[in-house]
């Protein structure tokens, strides 16, 4: 299905992959097929057929579900006869009452807005290309690439059950017509994000204004790939489809990802020693640090929910800033051996980035539901704010570190 390039090869030919840079030619894909690269298996092609007219009804589904989103409560507590409701943008409004304007911003972006925007760049997307609208069709297939990994409506579900079980004990639960519909839109949303991709996308932009990739390739010139439309070309200074720098300073990738990770790893000292939140139960100030939180939760006899905390809060981000700097280390020092196992950790550290944010999402719906002036009371932390500061400039060095500078010294020769 692929094999080695030959000396002149037509551009729409040939496919770099968008983890090693390693460039391969496309002879023949059966229907259903998917092809891997042969040295770090990235995967190359999805053969499956592909219908735009799916992600635009995919899209507008999604988009609809956020209606009832906004509307409808995902779940209620009865607490002292009084029944509080709690919607996804309510932690976000207290949140900012409380002066935690940074925390706010974040759950509604990651828990709200990201999703909301990723499925409009389908819509937008879909729109550029029957109007041939260039500058709509770049920055939607820009926001249709970058905001698919701070979608985490899954882990806004996690951190709902996490909020009902840790208070079970205090209050009646009741809950709402939110949280089926919550579950449905994250099913579409993951389908719609397996399903859409730039490339794709962009051989329809060729398609619809009938502009041809085929002119011959000088492999002897060096070839390039376009980070935001992925067309391979001769290396130049523009992109030829969407006129985006095609200059790769690996230098400033390296500076930025370690600048990053330096942050978040200051930052992680106050997100644990400072308190997360504050809980007054029963006339009693109870202030958590989040391994705190997680021995209160042991003591409690929730262990499954502690594991999972300490998982995601304490694990999770040290594993990150670790990941990362392992990484960084490999690519100063030219390691010449095991490319794969560090290609594999590199998009473990990637995946698992958002996961951290459960405890942010715990916060925030726990400070909707536990309402002021009652016998149980929640208020967030400082700490939730170090925390935050984690969460994303650990996502920001993971997105940063360019993963084509693993592979820069690999030889088949000293492959392991």
């Amino acid at each position: 299905m692929y094999s080695t390039i030959t000396p002149n090869i037509p551009q729409n030919a040939l496919r770099l992959c968008q983890g090693c840079g390693m460039a391969v030619q496309h002879l023949k894909l059966e229907n259903k097929q998917n092809a891997y690269c042969p040295r770090c298996s990235t995967q190359l092609y999805r053969g499956a057929r592909h219908s735009f007219s799916g992600d635009i009804a995919l899209a507008i589904s999604a988009l609809m579900l956020f209606i009832p989103v906004i509307i409808y409560p995902f779940l209620s507590i009865r607490l002292v006869g009084e029944v509080i409701p709690a919607t996804v943008l309510d932690g976000v409004r207290l949140l900012n009452d409380e002066g935690y304007l940074f925390v706010a911003i974040l759950v509604l972006l990651c828990g709200f807005l990201v999703p909301l925007l990723h499925c409009s760049c389908v819509l937008m997307a879909n729109f550029a290309l029957k109007t041939t609208n260039f500058p709509l069709m770049r920055w939607s297939m820009f926001g249709v690439h970058h905001l698919k990994h701070w979608m985490m409506i899954d882990v806004y579900i996690v951190s709902i059950v996490i909020c009902c079980i840790k208070l079970r004990d205090y209050s009646d639960l009741i809950f709402g017509i939110g949280i089926p519909i919550l579950v449905v839109l994250q099913f579409v949303c993951l389908i719609l994000v397996m399903r859409v991709s730039p490339r794709r996308y962009w051989k329809k932009w060729d398609r619809q204004t009938q502009t041809l990739r085929q002119q011959p390739l000088n492999i002897e010139q060096g070839i390039a790939d376009c980070p935001h439309c992925h067309l391979p070309q001769n290396t130049g200074s523009r992109c030829q489809r969407c006129n985006s720098s095609l200059t790769q300073n690996d230098s400033r990738s390296i500076q930025a990802t370690w600048a990053l990770i330096i942050v978040a790893a200051l930052a992680l000292i106050p997100a644990n020693v400072i308190p997360i939140s504050i809980l007054y139960a029963n006339g009693a100030r109870i202030e958590d640090t989040i391994f705190s939180g997680v021995i209160s939760l042991v003591n409690s006899d929730m262990v499954a929910i502690a594991i999972v905390i300490f998982v995601a809060s304490i694990v999770v981000p040290v594993a990150k800033i670790l990941g990362i700097l392992y990484l960084l280390l490999c690519i100063h020092f030219k390691r010449t051996v095991y490319h794969r196992q560090r290609m594999m950790l590199f998009y473990i550290v990637k995946w698992i980035g958002k996961w951290s944010m459960v405890d942010i999402f715990v916060m925030a719906i726990m400070l909707t539901l536990v309402d002021r002036g009652q016998i149980l009371n929640f208020t967030p932390g400082y700490g939730a704010v170090a925390f935050g500061v984690v969460v994303v400039f650990t996502m920001f060095a993971a997105e940063t570190l360019d993963s084509k500078l693993i592979w820069k010294n690999y030889s088949n020769k000293n492959e392991k």
